[in-house]
């Protein structure tokens, strides 16, 4: 009868050492979760869905506008490793209602921006949010969902970057054509500040620190940073030109070209449900990061034959959402199955360092070449870097790799 008790109040407490169990843990903490992915990377989605305002009104070249993910992914990989030391440290709810803060703030000076130097600055703020977002978040699912769901409750809150793909490309770019751009991001600002509200009343008081266990691998950590790096220099291209380049390539109307991302967005969302989910059962996820960047290369080549058919731009999106996007979930799945107590904010924050990098450097790398060559060019660049991830990715397949 007593061991029964222990058990139950260890569940309660969850692995990550007190944090009690939200009530009614489920469907309302799991939005939560969602809305804090998507609010940590908005920012970034409505500069790309809204480039072509932005280019018009602020005189943004395509260099600069690659500039605006620099910036942001910039500071969030710089900030990642202290971001997830400190949410091991003062606790996950703190944190969350500090990133959703951060990115009203974010979005309130961008729509605020007059020209290059405020918009790159506010960006730059944005980005601690995205440094916090999947360390906090993580740390929430290990303590308030038991083990056989984490896997499904990360794919729906990952999904979370996509729904706000979605939400720039379609709803906000379809509001800024009637109240402006600078009006729809401002909308954002106060839906993100409202969040943070809620966060506040939803999830319970952080716990007391627990000691750190040892690290996941460094090995495996280092392999799926290197992974996440290569993947995340794709992605970030595709985020940050693709709306461009079906308004000034492809002839696309700027609401057309905006829904690209909106329906990238929609594809990243079914894709990272269901890739996290089937990484949630034994064996799987180690295999499943090398064969969905594998998937990825056919869509960035997609991209490239779009140049010669338009209308493979479309399944192109679809594509680059199921593959590319989805296999950051499952990154993430890897490192909620492998932390150990006390660890997840940090283990999570290196690999988010790794993909953060990847979306700072990407987009420049595209642009200049763009610039330079073509899009042609820029999306064979793009598939090379997600074959380059596949291969990264093979030894993860191995159980003992990188502990050995």
């Amino acid at each position: 009868m007593v061991q029964v008790q222990r058990d139950s109040e260890a569940e309660d407490a969850g692995p990550e050492g007190g944090m009690a169990r939200p009530r009614g843990a489920g469907p309302g903490v799991t939005v939560l979760l969602t809305s804090a992915m998507a609010f940590s990377m908005l920012q970034l989605f409505l500069i790309g869905a809204l480039g072509p305002w932005l280019v018009g009104e602020l005189g943004l070249s395509r260099t600069v506008l690659g500039l605006t993910t620099t910036a942001g992914f910039g500071a969030a990989a710089l900030l990642s490793p202290v971001a997830g030391r400190l949410v091991d440290r003062v606790g996950p709810r703190r944190c969350l209602v500090a990133l959703l803060l951060l990115a009203a703030a974010s979005l309130a000076l961008i729509g605020a921006a007059p020209g290059t130097v405020v918009l790159l600055s506010a960006v730059a703020l944005g980005g601690l949010a995205q440094a916090l977002a999947n360390p906090a978040t993580n740390k929430v699912i290990l303590a308030a969902f038991p083990a056989e769901r984490r896997g499904a409750v990360t794919g729906l809150k990952q999904s979370g970057v996509q729904v706000g793909a979605f939400v720039a490309g379609l709803p906000l770019s379809v509001l800024a054509a009637g109240v402006g751009w600078r009006g729809a991001v401002w909308t954002a600002a106060g839906a993100a500040a409202l969040a943070a509200g809620w966060a506040a009343r939803v999830l319970p008081p952080d716990p007391p620190r627990v000691a750190a266990g040892p690290r996941f691998s460094r090995g495996a950590v280092g392999r799926l940073a290197g992974f996440s790096m290569l993947l995340g220099c794709g992605i970030a291209s595709v985020n940050t030109y693709l709306a461009l380049f079906g308004s000034q390539r492809l002839g696309l109307p700027p609401v057309a070209a905006a829904a690209l991302v909106a329906v990238l967005g929609l594809a990243g969302i079914g894709g990272r449900v269901g890739w996290s989910r089937a990484a949630g059962r034994p064996g799987r996820a180690r295999a499943l990061p090398g064969l969905l960047a594998a998937g990825a290369v056919g869509a960035a080549l997609l991209l490239a034959l779009a140049l010669v058919l338009p209308l493979l731009v479309w399944p192109a999106a679809v594509a680059v959402g199921s593959f590319a996007v989805s296999a950051n979930a499952v990154s993430m799945v890897l490192v909620l199955q492998s932390a150990a107590p006390g660890r997840a904010g940090a283990d999570s924050a290196l690999v988010s360092a790794g993909f953060f990098a990847g979306f700072a450097v990407g987009p420049p790398l595209f642009g200049a070449l763009v610039s330079a060559c073509g899009y042609g060019p820029g999306w064979l660049l793009v598939a090379v870097e997600f074959a380059a991830a596949a291969a990264v990715a093979v030894p993860l397949r191995s159980r003992d790799h990188g502990d050995a």
